[in-house]
């Protein structure tokens, strides 16, 4: 059984790299003889994740000036506004292992979010026209994401598999039968216990986790974000962990955080964790923590899985659903609108102390059927790979 991840962009986005480094695992421990192969944007950062059987350069590539296919797609576009041929072309690294595949998983969990895709639709289509079966792998999609040729795309899948009941609830509410309910693969993924660093308090330190992405879209954020590490550090005597997880160029946590250091770094008070440990380093760290604060999904779900109360900076759906399959609520999730506000981030945080106890004890009570939910995923695929 052949097995093909694609739309990943690559690890130096370490929730990517927990995504694909969990479903490996899963998919091996569960279906025998599985080999599994990765499609991706950046193959060099992939190196890591040892147990894939084959990663292959999946990037996008263009089309020259002149050549043929340049004359082709643009006689097609011209006179038919068919996009498909130029399309296969660019995306051509992932089409020419479809043949030798007998599954393609689309592993972008959150790829849906962000507007229209006709480069994975394209794929997506010459899957099922090659016969192969095709699996959307771990997804979030809020309602506000949707549109008819994306409606139309996610019926091709023969398997869709949302990672929180929000996502679930909106895809069979929009008629799609193909839907089964599981939780993130990350929550099951292994993690390493590095040496602690100098000024690490055991059993209480404070993790911090900021993003440009977060950044980008409320500018105030920043502001907010330095309020609240002034507030830690003067109404508890906490370290503060800083925890960067995407280190892409011009997406880079570990930029951002080093400020906040630099800034803070007198207080004796805060730490920078190193911007080259991979996934499962970076749990190792979070697990150990006293508390939480990140805005990237797969540092929470590191956080959540290790039973560590945590304060989510949510920026999508994903965010508030997975809290919600967690805790019943979306507790301590402030959206994307709402982190600008010093305030009430202090707030949030100060609630997130008060009820460290009773958090804990539900994340105690809650993880192990989140991961049983990660092996629904699994499961499901089993199942559709025995009905070929």
């Amino acid at each position: 059984m052949k097995i093909m991840m694609f739309a990943h962009g690559g690890s130096l986005n370490r929730g990517c790299e927990a995504i694909v480094r969990s479903s490996t695992s899963l998919i091996k421990e569960r279906i025998r003889d599985a080999k599994v192969y990765l499609a991706s944007g950046k193959p060099d950062t992939d190196q890591i994740i040892t147990k894939l059987d084959g990663i292959y350069d999946g990037s996008a590539r263009g089309i020259r000036k002149y050549s043929y296919d340049w004359f082709v797609s643009a006689v097609k576009m011209k006179l038919f506004q068919d996009e498909t041929y130029a399309l296969g072309k660019i995306h051509d690294n992932i089409v020419r292992h479809i043949p030798g595949m007998d599954v393609c998983l689309s592993i972008g969990g959150d790829n849906y979010c962000y507007g229209e895709q006709p480069g994975w639709y394209e794929i997506n289509r010459r899957v099922k026209a090659s016969g192969k079966k095709l699996v959307l792998w771990g997804c979030s999609i809020g309602e506000e994401d949707m549109s008819e040729k994306k409606l139309e795309d996610l019926k091709r899948f023969d398997l869709i598999l949302a990672r929180e009941t929000l996502t679930y609830n909106m895809l069979v509410q929009k008629g799609l039968t193909n839907v089964q309910l599981c939780a993130d693969p990350a929550f099951t993924m292994e993690k390493e216990e590095l040496e602690l660093p100098s000024g690490w308090q055991d059993g209480n330190t404070v993790g911090l986790n900021f993003s440009p992405l977060v950044w980008k879209r409320n500018v105030q954020s920043q502001q907010a974000v330095r309020e609240l590490i002034s507030h830690i550090l003067t109404t508890t005597d906490m370290t503060i962990a800083l925890t960067p997880h995407v280190m892409e160029g011009g997406n880079n946590d570990y930029e951002m955080l080093r400020q906040y250091y630099e800034e803070f770094r007198a207080t004796d008070r805060v730490i920078l964790l190193p911007g080259d440990l991979n996934a499962v380093q970076y749990k190792g760290y979070i697990s150990r923590m006293r508390f939480f604060v990140g805005a990237r999904t797969h540092a929470t779900i590191a956080a959540y899985s290790n039973f560590v109360p945590t304060m989510v900076l949510g920026y999508s759906i994903k965010s508030k659903g997975i809290s919600k399959d967690i805790f019943g609520e979306e507790k301590l999730v402030l959206g994307i609108k709402e982190i600008s506000d010093g305030v009430l981030l202090k707030a949030k945080f100060d609630e997130m102390i008060r009820e460290e106890r009773e958090l804990r004890q539900r994340l105690q009570t809650s993880i192990p059927h989140i991961k049983k939910m990660s092996y629904k995923a699994v499961e499901h695929l089993g199942k559709l790979v025995q009905s070929r």
